[in-house]
């Protein structure tokens, strides 16, 4: 039976001569695969529609061992980010991740809608793409459900004077309960970025900016805790880095 799911595709790939494998993230059943029957014909109207990055209607049926794609209302293609190297590496690494995170048969309502908000804000020229990274890596987190606690110490559960996070505590601890030596230190604007990151509505996570100093801290504490929850290489980061 044919149903209609809303999704994005994470990645395609050919096989034979004439069809594509694609990976989709969808709302409704979460990271699938499914195939695209005669998407490398030259006139086919589900070529572009396989292709990276395309968010849309999906229309599929399941077989015995596999989906597979009918029909494609694409809303969005996000072609932009194909006119850059770096723009392009990155979307990929975003896709990468959503298809870590995910699996099917979950409801993934919340790491599609954060992955195409991320892809829109990589088009932003007020934005740098160091800065939608973070955000991206950090709220991904949050939805699956390893937020670090940043609103207070983890030792004491003071509020006051909280300037070092500590990767492996998951959280920031006060100027009374810090060692001297361990955690990363960080300035009270950037506990306020990460606070903000982790607790405001998805709609408005891409609607600010930060100086060099906060981008830095912020890099360092993301980047650290994100290494600490995930178990392999993506290949799309490695490239840009």
């Amino acid at each position: 039976m044919k149903e209609r799911v809303t999704g994005m595709v994470l990645s395609a790939a050919t096989i034979g001569e004439y069809d594509k494998r694609v990976v989709l993230l969808t709302k409704e059943r979460g990271r699938i695969s499914a195939f695209a029957r005669g998407a490398r014909r030259p006139k086919s109207p589900l070529s572009a529609a396989t292709e990276p990055f395309t968010f849309g209607e999906f229309y599929i049926y399941k077989g015995k061992d596999s989906y597979t794609i009918e029909q494609v209302e694409a809303d969005n293609y996000f072609p932009e980010l194909r006119k850059d190297l770096d723009d392009l590496y990155m979307a990929l690494y975003f896709c990468e991740v959503a298809a870590y995170f995910t699996r099917e048969g979950m409801n993934a309502k919340e790491e599609l809608n954060l992955l195409y908000l991320s892809l829109r804000a990589l088009l932003l020229p007020s934005l740098k793409r160091e800065l939608v990274r973070y955000i991206y890596e950090l709220r991904m987190l949050v939805i699956e459900g390893e937020a670090p606690r940043i609103f207070a110490c983890i030792r004491c559960q003071g509020t006051e004077k909280l300037h070092h996070f500590y990767v492996g505590e998951a959280g920031v601890v006060c100027e009374q309960c810090h060692d001297g030596k361990s955690g990363i230190a960080i300035t009270e604007t950037t506990i306020y970025t990460l606070q903000y990151i982790v607790s405001s509505p998805m709609q408005k996570l891409y609607t600010f900016t930060v100086g060099e100093t906060v981008l830095k801290e912020l890099g360092m504490v993301v980047e650290r805790y994100f290494d600490a929850h995930t178990d392999r290489t993506f290949r799309s980061l490695s490239v840009l880095e």
